[in-house]
């Protein structure tokens, strides 16, 4: 055993037990604060919410739980992606694979209660500059929404990172400002540095987030949905339920994430 010094200068013996109970007590903290920090504030109207992803496939998989609740809530919800998945099947033109994921992203929002919108980029050759920041702002005041969803920026797909720059960019410049808050998608390969601080309980919608997102069938979702799925019951771990989909509230922005 290895000896600690204590802050009385005594020395103190590192058994097994002082090791769990230390162990337990940051356990218990950091289920105290997901807990605290797993309910968003209740509001009394039906908000407009926009979610906004890179590509088809994205706002199903990161929240499409949550789209789910908050849709049959009665909050009206708008699906924006970035791209039409232009570069996402392979044998296919840009064209075609534009007119089919176009069309699962359709699908998809069907289930989920949720509206299609496509901003106009091309997948993989996403940009950021002065011309898609007024496009996207443009985008974000004609639906003016009271709630966003969206990328978090620390992430290794180049297309996630742009669409999320460029709301952030028009969020910061709304008055009201929305709430904002951010995903995550296939955390650890694609998100990265992701520290949720509130969550949503989706286990009763668990299945229809599934269907939603098995609806883009051109992606074959059966070769990676076992790692969202391994995802959200993992975050439902941590609140104490079975599945829960995980975000991160900008701390400037308002609380205003529905009770669901």
């Amino acid at each position: 055993m290895r000896a600690l010094s204590c802050s009385n200068g005594t020395m103190k013996r590192v058994t097994r037990r002082l090791v769990l109970s230390a162990l337990g007590t940051s356990i218990g903290s950091m289920a105290l604060y997901s807990m605290q920090n797993s309910q968003p504030m209740a509001g009394g109207e039906n908000l407009r919410v926009l979610v906004a992803g890179g590509h088809p496939d994205d706002p199903e998989s990161g929240c499409g739980g949550t789209i789910a609740l908050l849709s049959s809530r009665g909050h009206a919800v708008v699906s924006l992606y970035l791209t039409r998945g232009e570069a996402g099947i392979e044998g296919k033109t840009h064209e075609e694979a534009a007119r089919i994921r176009s069309e699962e992203a359709r699908k998809a929002c069907e289930i989920l209660g949720a509206k299609t919108l496509f901003a106009g980029q091309i997948d993989g050759s996403t940009e950021i500059n002065s011309r898609w920041y007024a496009t996207i702002a443009d985008i974000l005041r004609k639906e003016s929404p009271q709630l966003i969803l969206t990328h978090w920026p620390v992430d290794t797909h180049r297309d996630h990172r742009a669409i999320s720059l460029l709301v952030y960019d028009a969020w910061l410049h709304m008055t009201p400002q929305p709430g904002l808050y951010y995903f995550e998608v296939l955390t650890g390969s694609q998100t990265q540095a992701f520290r949720p601080t509130d969550y949503i309980d989706i286990s009763s919608v668990e299945s229809r987030k599934r269907q939603a997102v098995f609806a883009h069938a051109s992606q074959k979702p059966q070769e990676w949905y076992s790692h969202h799925a391994q995802m959200s019951r993992f975050r439902g771990a941590e609140l104490g339920c079975e599945h829960a989909e995980a975000f991160v509230r900008h701390e400037r922005s308002p609380r205003v994430m529905p009770s669901v």
